[in-house]
């Protein structure tokens, strides 16, 4: 087995420039791989670690620039799909709005899977991971887009694993929990939420994002290579508590 080495692999990682997505991109690039990581910004723009790592620039929400995107991929062997939007203050209640985080969080990771299909098949063990959240498991009450394209990922993974199987790639999402980033900061610098949020986790904090990187290299590798269509909670016991 090859285990966790990703010597010679090519990586892409959308939203590979902050939080979660960095943490992943980071963790592959650490471990031998090519990483190509993207973001909405200029890459001098964000705070995150992105040496060692190609940076592209890319807004999810324009089909074009996908299509270019994906034209200038050689070979893949690893997709992580970590790229999100949310909307806080009731925004994603506009139609709009919740349009544009379903582009984000769902139509382009079905754009990106399959203008990337070949390239994953011809890799030996190709690998997609969808990045989703327990939102995708219960109800989110002021954030119904990122909700539902959360539960949409999680379908969408099983359907794409079905499919593809024949092919050699396998599909599978990590859900994370409550994990502190920029995206989060609403609720972890909110002292109420926090001390509610954690009360609740059994293992009683917050994961730090470089935590979602271990379980994507162990999806990604040959020890998990009878798994596909699988969703991984990585919640700290989060949602085992009623």
């Amino acid at each position: 087995m090859a285990g966790l080495d990703f010597s010679g692999k090519a990586v892409v990682v959308t939203g590979g420039s902050g939080g979660i997505g960095n943490a992943i991109a980071r963790a592959f690039r650490d471990a031998g791989a090519e990483v190509v990581v993207t973001g909405t910004r200029e890459a001098g723009s964000y705070e995150a670690d992105l040496s060692g790592m190609r940076f592209q620039r890319l807004d999810l929400t324009d089909d074009g620039a996908i299509i270019a995107f994906t034209e200038g991929i050689d070979r893949l062997d690893v997709l992580v799909n970590a790229a999100g939007a949310v909307f806080y203050r009731r925004q994603e209640f506009d139609p709009a709005v919740f349009r544009q985080v379903l582009d984000v969080n769902l139509t382009a990771i079905l754009q990106l899977s399959t203008r990337l299909h070949d390239h994953l098949s011809a890799a030996p063990g190709g690998n997609i991971i969808n990045i989703t959240s327990l939102t995708g498991f219960f109800s989110s009450r002021g954030n119904p887009a990122y909700g539902a394209s959360k539960a949409a990922v999680v379908q969408l993974t099983k359907s794409l694993a079905v499919n593809w199987a024949r092919d050699d790639i396998r599909v599978n999402a990590i859900a994370p929990g409550w994990v502190k980033t920029k995206m989060t900061e609403i609720s972890w610098g909110n002292e109420e939420i926090d001390r509610a949020i954690v009360r609740r986790t059994p293992l009683g904090r917050w994961a730090a994002p470089e935590e979602m990187a271990g379980p994507a290299l162990f999806l990604a590798s040959d020890l998990a290579s009878y798994i596909t269509g699988e969703t991984l909670l990585v919640d700290g016991g989060f949602s085992l508590v009623i």
